[in-house]
């Protein structure tokens, strides 16, 4: 068992909530870049903005981290290759997966789904061990879940299993697995640049070729790429949003266990409503089209108290992390 109180631990923490606040801000600057797009290539259909979107940071990413990771990738470890496909994998099917999932249920609804992996870890966790987690830890995974129901403003009575809520709830078990990847003992010796890089540049080949597949014409991949603003917005969201967040991600998640991290990147949508807050105005100012901030309501208030009440209660007594 590793110690889940000392120092390593607490920086991992402080490290995934800094990654979360980094994805918090991502909400924004894909909406603006979506804005934006659809200025540039008016036949921009939905798949087609997110797939470039999703494309271009990766492709930028890659090639800084191909850059920082020189060293490293010229030595690749077999684990190292076979750890960043597997992450590359699972998080391009599972962004795949909730943005045609969105297509076909409320943002609330896929708000929700997504976040179910926050009572799918401890319940594989439990299967993998023969035994339950602490009641404290259930306990947290359902003020998670009721945290992100109250922020999205989730319906129960409008919940039915069709094609997006199922799509949806297929892409937070692939996001539970990129969780456990990480979590894999069998990669802890992997150096974290090298790893991400390979996650960088599976996820940017994969998208490369949905946003040719989606696009009106191969020339209006490259439209977007001749606006100041959008490679503004482009270039916060690779910095900030895809190098700083998911390195920050790789180095510091195998030090923690896999339900904490699950609960932990809950806090996601709680960044994402407070960054709503302010920066749509900004952004709309400087780009020139109309994207209006979001009001404070009780929701984020009350979603994200019960959210962060949760994360709290664990860190009281977090669960010992395997070590083998």
């Amino acid at each position: 068992m590793m110690n889940s109180s000392g120092p390593l631990h607490r920086r991992a923490i402080l490290g995934l909530l800094i990654a979360n606040l980094l994805w918090g801000l991502s909400f924004p600057l894909i909406k603006a870049m979506g804005q934006e797009q659809l200025q540039l290539v008016p036949a921009s259909s939905s798949w087609f903005i997110t797939t470039l979107t999703v494309a271009s940071r990766f492709v930028l990413a890659t090639a800084v981290m191909l850059l920082l990771a020189r060293a490293q990738l010229a030595e690749l470890k077999a684990g190292e290759l076979r750890q960043g496909v597997w992450l590359g994998l699972t998080l391009g099917a599972g962004l795949l997966l909730q943005v045609d999932g969105l297509q076909f249920t409320s943002a609330s609804t896929s708000a929700f789904l997504t976040q179910f992996y926050a009572i799918m870890i401890p319940a594989v966790v439990a299967l993998r061990a023969r035994r339950s987690p602490p009641p404290v830890v259930w306990a947290c995974a359902a003020l998670v879940l009721a945290g992100v129901a109250i922020l999205g403003r989730f319906d129960w009575r409008a919940l039915h299993l069709g094609r997006g809520e199922m799509e949806t709830l297929l892409s937070s078990v692939f996001f539970m697995v990129q969780i456990f990847v990480l979590e894999d003992a069998r990669y802890a010796g992997n150096r974290a640049l090298a790893v991400t890089a390979v996650m960088f540049t599976t996820v940017a080949v994969v998208f490369g070729g949905l946003a040719l597949v989606t696009a009106p014409t191969p020339a209006d991949c490259l439209r977007p790429w001749t606006s100041g603003s959008w490679l503004a917005f482009l270039g916060l969201l690779t910095l900030f949003c895809t190098l700083g967040s998911f390195t920050l991600m790789v180095r510091w998640q195998p030090h923690i266990t896999a339900t904490e991290a699950g609960l932990i990147y809950c806090i996601e949508p709680v960044f994402a409503s407070v960054m709503a807050l302010f920066l749509p105005a900004l952004f709309s100012r400087w780009a020139g089209f109309d994207y209006a901030n979001e009001s404070l309501t009780w929701q984020l208030l009350a979603g994200g108290g019960l959210i962060t009440l949760a994360n709290v209660l664990l860190q009281l007594k977090p669960p010992a992390r395997r070590t083998a």
